[in-house]
């Protein structure tokens, strides 16, 4: 029952208006600072076996923020690309307002599955999705193997990296991954068994992180994958 807590980097002075991809030396502004630091206090309490990160500085701000205010602290983040937020290729950069009269920006709302960004370094929804899931499940098996099957670690991503892990965890379509939505410095947290993952928060903005650590088996009836008839206590 590995749990993986996905956070979103938190703002900085392209977030919003302008589509930063993978633009280089972009790191957290003071709004980012003071969001990193928030989400790091909530999250504390909770044992961590791994925090992991996009190469991006600023979800590596965010994770080292997050990492340093865990007790004990955690001494390394691990860096995994494909954790790294969308190629957006000629995108990159560019103001959201402006790409909203391309084409493309339909195709990216309507079919998302079928968007491919142009450029060189453009990549499609599905590829970066593909490989965002594929990271989580060897994450996954990396820190049951390690750490035990109910450990819990950290992923710090992107808004449609985030979106896209969702949406595979819920059985969604890539096409539905757009009623999604991952604010900055949010926490979405997935429960990972053998039979199916559990989706316990996305957008989660506030308040206590109590219940997102795995119960104690003898509160599990049937398997560790069951679902609760009834919705549970």
């Amino acid at each position: 029952m590995t749990t993986l807590l996905l956070v979103r980097h938190g703002l900085t002075e392209m977030t919003g208006p302008r589509l930063a991809g993978w633009t280089p030396g972009l790191g957290l502004d003071e709004r980012g600072r003071a969001q990193a630091r928030a989400v790091a206090a909530r999250l504390a309490p909770l044992p961590l076996a791994a925090v992991v990160s996009s190469p991006l500085d600023r979800c590596l701000q965010t994770a080292e923020a997050i990492a340093a205010a865990h007790e004990p602290p955690v001494d390394k983040i691990e860096v995994d690309d494909r954790f790294g937020e969308v190629r957006y290729g000629d995108w990159t950069g560019r103001e959201l307002a402006e790409l909203a009269e391309e084409p493309l920006w339909k195709v990216v709302q309507a079919h998302p599955s079928a968007a491919v960004f142009p450029g060189e370094a453009g990549e499609g929804l599905a590829a970066a999705q593909h490989r965002a899931v594929a990271a989580v499940r060897d994450w996954n098996a990396r820190i049951a193997a390690e750490h035990g099957p109910d450990a819990a670690y950290l992923a710090c991503s992107h808004g449609d990296i985030i979106k896209a892990i969702v949406a595979d965890a819920l059985g969604l379509h890539l096409d539905q991954f757009q009623r999604v939505h991952a604010d900055p410095a949010s926490l979405t947290a997935i429960r990972y068994t053998e039979l199916r993952p559990f989706v316990l928060r996305v957008n989660d903005t506030g308040g206590g992180v109590e219940g997102l650590l795995p119960p104690p088996d003898t509160a599990r009836p049937g398997g560790d994958g069951d679902a609760p008839v009834g919705g549970g206590a």
